[in-house]
């Protein structure tokens, strides 16, 4: 583990970018960010186009590490380049960001108002090839709908027991178990995920983790995970959220920082020069800075 970096996941101030779009969440991104679905035939033009939008903002003036601390990138932007270096190399070594990897591969169907991760075969070989990138920690998202008291125990531990297999391996993990913002049940199932993850945090012993979390609708309902020994940060997604209305959550909950997907790229556009791209994007970075900083 590079102790520099986790320096700064654990203490630096700021946030964490998630520019890990996927190929199911790429095209809703491309068109947010102005690109038709016409504009590409197949997933490699895709994943060109995205990597083409993730490139502008890493390497635009507003995007660095006197704001941010981490970002979260895909698997494919893994073997990618940004001005001649490879994307995780140049987050660390030219912007002073942390590079994290996404490492799911998607949602099962429902069960017990959750949806557990698919299987990882190849997790080993990834969080290798992680390693050999530059990559300081790791990413995975599971969904809970509703407050199934089983259904959320088993999200969980699914969630801790991939995690304490990338501490293993040498990696710092982000545990993801989002709560969906339109359940009906919302703020009972995040008090039911809030027992259940502190219920497992000592059998981590010395390690530690970070979680990302949705914006709890109780204000503060994350503050024992963040000053619990073992929790080395705790982030908010943005989860479906407006950018206005996720920096307005996140200002009301101590000590958790965001890591915005949407939150971050919106008002972002093709169509913009540079100019006013880097100025938008110094919009965006200074109003997420400021909601992580309470």
């Amino acid at each position: 583990m590079n102790e520099t970096q986790f320096n700064k996941v654990k203490e630096g101030q700021g946030f964490i970018a998630a520019l890990d779009q996927s190929g199911g969440s790429s095209p809703k991104a491309l068109r947010g960010y102005g690109v038709p679905d016409d504009t590409y035939s197949n997933s490699d033009e895709m994943f060109d186009l995205i990597h083409a939008m993730r490139t502008r903002i890493i390497t635009s003036p507003s995007f660095g590490g006197d704001r941010l601390f981490g970002a979260i990138l895909f698997e494919n932007t893994l073997v990618r380049e940004i001005e001649g270096r490879g994307s995780a190399s140049y987050l660390w070594e030219v912007k002073g960001v942390v590079p994290f990897l996404k490492v799911d591969k998607g949602l099962e169907p429902e069960q017990d108002g959750v949806q557990v991760m698919r299987p990882i075969p190849d997790l080993e070989d990834l969080l290798g090839r992680g390693r050999e990138s530059g990559v300081f920690g790791t990413k995975m998202r599971s969904v809970i709908k509703l407050a199934d008291r089983d259904g959320i125990e088993a999200n969980v531990e699914q969630q801790f027991q991939l995690g304490e297999r990338i501490l293993e391996a040498g990696l710092v993990p982000i545990l993801e178990p989002e709560v969906d913002i339109n359940s009906p049940q919302k703020s009972e199932a995040e008090a039911m995920l809030k027992q259940a993850i502190l219920d497992r945090l000592d059998r981590l012993g010395d390690s530690g983790v970070l979680f990302k979390l949705t914006i709890p609708s109780v204000d503060d309902l994350y503050l024992d995970l963040v000053e619990h020994p073992n929790v080395v940060r705790v982030a908010a997604l943005s989860g479906g959220y407006t950018h206005e209305e996720a920096c307005e959550g996140l200002f009301r909950q101590r000590g958790m920082v965001a890591s915005f997907s949407r939150g971050l790229v919106e008002g972002l556009s093709v169509d913009q020069t540079d100019d006013e791209f880097d100025a938008a994007l110094d919009r965006s970075v200074a109003n997420i800075f400021a909601a992580s900083s309470t």
